[in-house]
């Protein structure tokens, strides 16, 4: 039986909408609501948030909310990461974290408060890991530290696999690729939510799993489809 460890990362959770799948009856799937286990509690009608939520977070939802709808779209959630202190995230991971995050009830990528608050603290916790395996303080992880990263984070990637992470980040110069933060990030939400879904249908920890063909790919494709 495959050691625990690679089942029990402490890497920062992914929302929940993202970790379960419900059956609904109609032959399709469809994932559950998030459900944000914090002491922070929103009224969904008028969009607002509870005086316990961190001011930083509320100031640069509003000040990126120029239309005041109480929803973040692409341009706007840009604009509020990079007054936390997120400057200079790609377009492509933008829109993987809102595909990620946003409510699976709304068909526009768009997150509303609660979802804000979910990525934020997601991104904060994503940079501390970063900050902490980018050992030479170059703004940028290279393959052993990511390798290093995801081992410590209990991701035991076989070197083939790692390999094709990285080189979906290849710039086509010949050079050696570096993750920027927003490239760590992507890889890490992707190898933690594949292995989330992974675990879900190898409840044995076998590294074996035996699943139908749509549930495949409802677990794939989320991830491998191309934002750019």
């Amino acid at each position: 039986m495959a050691s625990s460890n690679a089942y029990a990362p402490s890497a920062p959770e992914l929302p929940e909408s993202f970790g379960q799948q419900q059956y609904d009856g109609e032959n399709r799937y469809s994932y559950a609501y998030p459900s944000y286990q914090s002491t922070h509690q929103f009224n969904s009608s008028s969009g607002m948030f509870s005086p316990e939520t961190h001011p930083g977070i509320v100031r640069s939802f509003e000040s990126a909310d120029r239309d005041r709808s109480g929803f973040l779209e692409e341009s706007e959630l840009r604009q509020a990461l990079s007054l936390s202190g997120y400057e200079g995230i790609s377009n492509r991971t933008i829109r993987f974290l809102l595909f990620i995050y946003k409510s699976p009830g709304d068909s526009l990528l768009r997150l509303g408060p609660k979802e804000y608050v979910e990525l934020w603290n997601c991104l904060a916790q994503w940079r501390v890991i970063f900050d902490r395996y980018d050992r030479d303080r170059n703004g940028k992880i290279n393959a052993t530290e990511l390798r290093d990263a995801f081992f410590h984070l209990g991701y035991m990637l076989p070197t083939s696999v790692l390999q094709l992470i990285i080189s979906q980040f290849d710039d086509g110069t010949g050079k050696a690729v570096d993750l920027c933060f927003d490239s760590f990030l992507e890889c890490g939400m992707i190898v933690k939510g594949l292995t989330e879904k992974f675990k879900e249908n190898d409840p044995g920890y076998t590294g074996y799993a035996t699943l139908p063909f749509d549930v495949f790919m409802l677990m794939v494709i989320p991830f491998v489809v191309s934002y750019d």
